[in-house]
This record gives structure tokens, C-alpha cells and sequence, in this order.
């Protein structure tokens, strides 16, 4: 069994590192122009991050965020399938690594079953990213992360990928055009034994490519087990609301300067589904594949005198399926002690399913 790692701590400061020596002016400027890049050249355009320079501005002010997302989305996986232990990952179009940081700060260095580093494999279009991404990953406690390999790919042309236990795409979707959205998808879905996780922006174009993704993978078979109780059909009326959640991300220097904000931190908005193939889990009792929330936290709890108010999405088999707001009172005993600490996003089952995952939005 691997020891508990702290990567956090490593991540935040590998990244505070990468400006050692950068003026901060310098750094914010580089950040402004390459977020503006992203916003000019869409999926189309050339890759933004040129040079080492590029990717250590952006990957500084960017990579916590992207891995706080990813790791939220993980953790709502581990929480639906226990028995999910990876000993392979396929990050694709992953650039420095967010997600296999978020990996192991999820599931540890590795399966204990085999006692064995998990074997990880980032692929990405952009060579200065994948170096970055190594660099970074090389002074980590983690032999997975040391041991990671960083191939350089075209991503986004019904790429054949190979295959692994768990494959991730995270903030990819929305840098390609749209008739290759779904072709990465597919690929991905082929090339996972036991689980898809697919993260994007919190944005209401965000969560339009979740349900696209979503819909692929159901399609193939798959079983959605977070952040949505079923696999059936979302019931968000399409133009009206967006599924979408947060993730409490410290704010550096450079986020503060750039962003002209003097809170210690911000809250990163994303969208996600994750989901598993039936039959690819091993585990020793009860549903090895995982089973979905009866319920989960759509919005952030309102609590009142004596009562709290959860939005929730429900399953289809529920009494009352679909979106409905549920009143916890005082009188429910440990449901509404469960209904004041839980947060936006927690799965909800009377209390049973909701923990504490981080400060909501």
C-alpha cells in the first residue's frame, strides 16, 4: 500500500518554481496574452503556447484550477465506484499533467492490490507542455508521476488510442472543432477498460459539450455514475440552465495581479461526467462497477432558520424524478445536521451520501 501523498502541497510549489527569476509583470503579461490567444484563435488556430516561457506563464496560472476541477470529478468517481483502483491512465490532450496530478491525489501512487505504480501516459499536440508537464512531474514524491510518459499527438482526428482503465479529457473538447469533439469521444470510450471522466468549462457551452459527450457515451454503453443520479436523459430544459460546479482553487501572486482580485482565493466553475463501463470492475462485494447518487446537490444549500434547502437532481426511479428542491427541517435529526455541512455537488441520500468535500461556491 502506497504512503498518502501530499499533492497539493508538491504541485503548488513545483508550479511556484516555474517564475523563479520571471519578473511578475512579465508573467501577468504573458498570461493576458495567451488567454487572449485562446479566446482569438478558437480550435482552429495554431498551438497558443509556443515556448517554455508560454507554458510556465499559463501553466502557473492555470494548472491548480484545472487540477481542483479534475480532482473534484475523480473523487465523485471514487465515491460512486469504491472498488475503481486504476493501475493504467490515458490523459489525452492533457498538456502539463493537471490530470494525473489530480489521479494521484485521488487514488495515490498506484493499485494496492498489486502494490505497483500506476502506469500513466499524457498525450498532448504541444511538446512544450509535455516538457513542462514532465519537468514538473519529475521532482514529485510520486513514482506514477516520475514515471509518466509525455507523447506528443495530434489530438482530435479520431485518433486510435490505446487502451486503459481509466481515460480522461479535460478542457480539450473546447479547443477542437466541433465534428471532432465527438470522434475524440468515441475514441476515448473505445480505449477505456473501466472509466471515462470528461471535464469542461462551467459554462453554459461548457455543459452543452458534456451532454454531447454524455449522450456518446451512453450511447455506447456506458453507465453515467456522477455527477447525474441516472443515465437517462438530463431533464435541464436545453436553453433555460446549465449544469455546472465549483471548485475552491488558492490564488497566487500572479492570479491576484492579473486578475486584479484581493481574495486568496477564486472558484473555479466546471462541468463533468463520469462514467464506467459495466462489467470492468472487479471488486469483491456489492456492485463492482459502482452504483450512481440517489440524488446529488445541484445548487449551493440555502440554509435557514431551522431548515435547509437542497436543490436536487433525482434519479428517473425516484418518487419525485427529475429537479426538485427538498426542505430538510430540524425535526429529521441527523439528515438536517447531514443538509447543513453539505455542499454544492455532494451526492444526497437523506444525509447518508452527502461529505465534505471543500467550501462551495
Amino acid at each position: 500500500m502506497f504512503a498518502p501523498l501530499h499533492i497539493d502541497d508538491e504541485l503548488r510549489d513545483a508550479l511556484a518554481r516555474l517564475l523563479d527569476g520571471l519578473p511578475p509583470r512579465q508573467a501577468a503579461a504573458a498570461v493576458e496574452r495567451l488567454i487572449s490567444g485562446y479566446r482569438g484563435s478558437g480550435a482552429a488556430g495554431a498551438p497558443v503556447l509556443r515556448d517554455r516561457g508560454d507554458v510556465a506563464a499559463y501553466a502557473a496560472y492555470r494548472m491548480p484550477a484545472t487540477f481542483e476541477a479534475v480532482r473534484a470529478a475523480l473523487d465523485a468517481l471514487a465515491d460512486r465506484a469504491p472498488h475503481l483502483d486504476p493501475a493504467t491512465h490515458l490523459d489525452v490532450g492533457g498538456g502539463t499533467g493537471a490530470a494525473v496530478w489530480a489521479a494521484a491525489a485521488v487514488w495515490g501512487d498506484g493499485p494496492q492490490r498489486t502494490g505497483e505504480a500506476r502506469a500513466t501516459t499524457v498525450l498532448d499536440r504541444s511538446e512544450p507542455a509535455l516538457a513542462l508537464g514532465r519537468e514538473l512531474a519529475a521532482g514529485s514524491g510520486s513514482a506514477a508521476l516520475r514515471g509518466t510518459e509525455w507523447r506528443q499527438e495530434r489530438i482530435g482526428a479520431a485518433p486510435g488510442l490505446e487502451a486503459a482503465d481509466l481515460v480522461t479529457v479535460s478542457y480539450v473538447l473546447n479547443e477542437l472543432p466541433e465534428d471532432a469533439r465527438g470522434a475524440l469521444v468515441d475514441a476515448a470510450t473505445a480505449a477505456a477498460r473501466r472509466a471515462v471522466v470528461v471535464v469542461e468549462p462551467g459554462t453554459p457551452d461548457g455543459y452543452r459539450r458534456i451532454i454531447e459527450a454524455r449522450d456518446r457515451l451512453t450511447g455506447a454503453g456506458l453507465r453515467v455514475l456522477a455527477p447525474c443520479p441516472h443515465s437517462g436523459a438530463c431533464p435541464i430544459e436545453p436553453g433555460t440552465d446549465w449544469c455546472h460546479f465549483a471548485a475552491r482553487v488558492s490564488r497566487s501572486s500572479l492570479h491576484r495581479q492579473v486578475k486584479g482580485g484581493t481574495l486568496a482565493y477564486e472558484d473555479e466553475k466546471f462541468s463533468y461526467v463520469a462514467a464506467v463501463r459495466p462489467g470492468g470492475g472487479d471488486g469483491p462485494d456489492g456492485d463492482p462497477d459502482g452504483t450512481p447518487a440517489a440524488a446529488r446537490i445541484v445548487r449551493r444549500p440555502q440554509i435557514r432558520k431551522g431548515q435547509v434547502l437542497l436543490d436536487l437532481c433525482t434519479g428517473p426511479d425516484a418518487e419525485r424524478g427529475g429537479l426538485r428542491r427538498e426542505t430538510v427541517t430540524k425535526r429529521r435529526g441527523p439528515a438536517y445536521r447531514a443538509a447543513r455541512d453539505a455542499h454544492w455537488g455532494d451526492a444526497w441520500d437523506d444525509g447518508r451520501d452527502a461529505r465534505r468535500d471543500g467550501d462551495e461556491d
